[in-house]
């Protein structure tokens, strides 16, 4: 699978180790960012390169880190076709996926230790969104939401 990973200062330090594993599993990493540790960096700035690249199709899954993983994954969810879940325990981390199509792990190391972190990651990455009429309808729903979003300006700053 083709992963794409991305992490604010708070997450950069784990971001090679789950870049390790990932490598380890046999995925494809599209690392962006950041490359060395900035105080500076802000969620945001990832969760957009991390956003774009699965919108451009360049990558199937994508994994945020910052400190709580909750500012990664309201940023990753203001764009378009993004479905990002905020995730400490594996049966989300599957279920996410399975009835909710979520296509962007969010994580946060100063909440996860390593451990709990690699088995998030790995039942993320092996659950497929299941498709039942019950889940692809309220996927719909949230389609609509963004297309209403969209057309209306409704929402916008």
């Amino acid at each position: 699978m083709r992963v794409v990973i991305g992490a604010d200062h708070n997450g950069f330090e784990c971001k090679d180790t789950v870049r390790q594993w990932l490598e380890a599993a046999g995925h494809s990493i599209i690392d962006v960012g950041p490359h060395e540790l900035d105080p500076s960096d802000d969620y945001p700035d990832f969760a957009r390169l991390v956003g774009e690249t699965l919108q451009r199709g360049e990558a199937d899954r994508g994994i945020l880190l910052c400190g709580s993983g909750v500012g990664a994954s309201i940023a990753a969810n203001k764009m378009r076709g993004i479905r990002a879940g905020l995730c400490h325990d594996a049966y989300s981390a599957h279920q996410a996926v399975e009835h909710d199509n979520v296509n962007v792990l969010c994580l946060g190391p100063r909440i996860v230790g390593p451990a709990l972190m690699e088995e998030l990651v790995t039942a993320f990455l092996a659950a497929e969104f299941t498709g039942e009429e019950r889940h692809a309808r309220r996927l719909a729903k949230v389609t609509a939401l963004e297309q209403q979003e969209r057309e209306t300006g409704l929402g916008q700053e």
